[in-house]
Order: C-alpha cells, then sequence, then structure tokens
C-alpha cells in the first residue's frame, strides 16, 4: 500500500484519531505518516536514528530517538527531548517500543554495527518512560531490543531480544509497571531466520514479524506454538499492527537496508508496506502515552 520505500521501515501504529498509519524509518532518521484516504506520505525528518513512535493523549507523539526520550509535535515539527540516557554508550541506540495499558512507554536500546555484521554484545537495555517523566531500567545486557506487547488480562508482557531468536514471556505488574521471571515462549525455526516487531490480536495470539524470513508468524502464547504463516514478497519484514476503521486489516513494514545490488535487484518490493487482509482476525487499538 505504501510504495516510497524506506530504509528501514519499522514500529507501524495506526491512528485512528488521524485514520492514518503512523511509522518510522530508522535509518533516514524520519517519522512518516500515511493516509489510506489520499495515499499521500507526509514525514518528519529528526537528527538521529529514530527506533520508534507512539501516540500521545494530548495529541502529537512521544518517540524513542538516539539514545534520548522525545515528544514530537506533527504540526510544528518540533523535537523535545525528555531524557537523555546511556551517554556512555556512543555507539548504542533505541530501537523498538510501545505503549503499556497504563500509559507508560516501553523502549529498548541496542548496539550498532561497526563493521557488516560486527556488533558489540549485550550493550542494551529496556527502559519504561512513565507519565511524569521518570525511567526505570527494565532489562540489561539485551542485544537487540525488539517487539514487545502485552497480553489482553494485562498480566503477561512479551518481549524479542533478536539475536536470542526467541520471544520471551515475563510476569507483569500492571500497577507497577515493573517485568520479571521471563521464561522463553517460542523459538524462532531456521527458515523464520530472526524475530523482529510484534503485535498482539483481539484473541491474544502473537504476530511476529520475521526479518530476513519474508514473513509474520501467528503464535498462540498458551502453547507456545505457531499457529499461522503468512509470506510476505520481500525478505526483510520488520514490524507490524492491526489498523483500518475496525482494525482487521494488517500492516506491515519492510526495509531495503542491509541487502546487496544483487539482492536489491531481485527484490522490487523491498522497503514498501504491506496491508493484509482476510485474516479473519482484529487487533486492538493502540494505547497512549498518558502524558
Amino acid at each position: 500500500v505504501v510504495k516510497e520505500k524506506n530504509r528501514m521501515g519499522e514500529c507501524p501504529v495506526w491512528e485512528e484519531r488521524e485514520c492514518a498509519l503512523v511509522y518510522v524509518d530508522i535509518n533516514s532518521q524520519k517519522v512518516c505518516r500515511w493516509s489510506p484516504l489520499t495515499n499521500e506520505v507526509q514525514s518528519v525528518s529528526v537528527d538521529a536514528r529514530v527506533g520508534s513512535v507512539a501516540l500521545r493523549q494530548c495529541g502529537g507523539y512521544v518517540i524513542a530517538l538516539g539514545t534520548r526520550f522525545a515528544f514530537l509535535d506533527w504540526d510544528t515539527q518540533e523535537v523535545t527531548t525528555i531524557l537523555e540516557l546511556e551517554q556512555d554508550k556512543p555507539n548504542n541506540r533505541f530501537n523498538d517500543g510501545k505503549v503499556d495499558p497504563k500509559g507508560r512507554f516501553f523502549a529498548g536500546t541496542m548496539a550498532e554495527e561497526t563493521a557488516p555484521g560486527v556488533r558489540a554484545r549485550r550493550q542494551g537495555a529496556l527502559y519504561t518512560l512513565f507519565p511524569d517523566y521518570s525511567v526505570i531500567k527494565q532489562l540489561d545486557k539485551v542485544d537487540i531490543s525488539n517487539g514487545l506487547d502485552w497480553s489482553l488480562d494485562h498480566r503477561t508482557f512479551f518481549h524479542i531480544d533478536s539475536l536470542a531468536y526467541a520471544v520471551h514471556a515475563f510476569s507483569y505488574d500492571v500497577h507497577s509497571g515493573k517485568i520479571a521471571c521471563p521464561k522463553v515462549l517460542y523459538d524462532l525455526e531456521k527458515e523464520e531466520h530472526m524475530p523482529d516487531g510484534m503485535c498482539i490480536d483481539a484473541e491474544g495470539k502473537l504476530w511476529v514479524a520475521c526479518i530476513d524470513g519474508g514473513r509474520v508468524i501467528r503464535i498462540d502464547p498458551e502453547t507456545g506454538k505457531r499457529i499461522q504463516t503468512v509470506m510476505l514478497p520481500t525478505p526483510r519484514i520488520t514490524s507490524c499492527c492491526f489498523g483500518g476503521k475496525d482494525y482487521s486489516e494488517m500492516y506491515v513494514t519492510s526495509a531495503y537496508d542491509g541487502l546487496d545490488e544483487t539482492a536489491l535487484a531481485k527484490e522490487p518490493h523491498a522497503g514498501e508496506i504491506f496491508k493484509i487482509t482476510g485474516l479473519g482476525v482484529k487487533g486492538l487499538p493502540q494505547n497512549f502515552y498518558a502524558a
């Protein structure tokens, strides 16, 4: 549905009030908004790689860029820093993020590659930004903090550390926002490659984007089994969310960074955004950051 190619399209969020899909292009340092009504993509450039975007209750967005949390006013294109983190790790940046059921913004970091395929290990962390702008560190020694979501009863937090090639489940205290007791929920199969972004549907099942696997997979958290696979027309599938007027459509982002010239010539759809219909299941509206 979006032909404008993204170097590293990520973190799609359906914004009901704008009837639009908001997402980031991490490596182009842009926050983007696509309207299915006009088919127009608008974007705001920022001064660092932007890993994630989420909706704010009072309008505009909360973003995680570089190693800081910030607000983005869409109309003025103004970025206001809330907090700087990890200033001792100049090679780190924020990656995926999402707002929890109580309006707190969870986002995690990762080390950038210093050469193709080379990165410092276990340099990332997972943080929670509370509505009063205080921050706690939830996880340490993470490789690539990635997809995240919460169970429908708000008792479980799901998280992906991509280089673990698995989805983990944590107990989650909705009152304090704290996570604990991690366990492996699903180990990816070889052909699924690496887990990236993730979302939950209205039946409580998880959808995981498989980067280099060219697919999204549906996992049942009760059984830890994969129950569905949807193949997409390009390999570097990065994330997914439900949207549309009744949340019955799935939007899927992709990337062209990481493909060499030969691969790019064979992948005309790399970096585009796709819409999957007919899944027979709906998603849920996004939570708003409560400040």
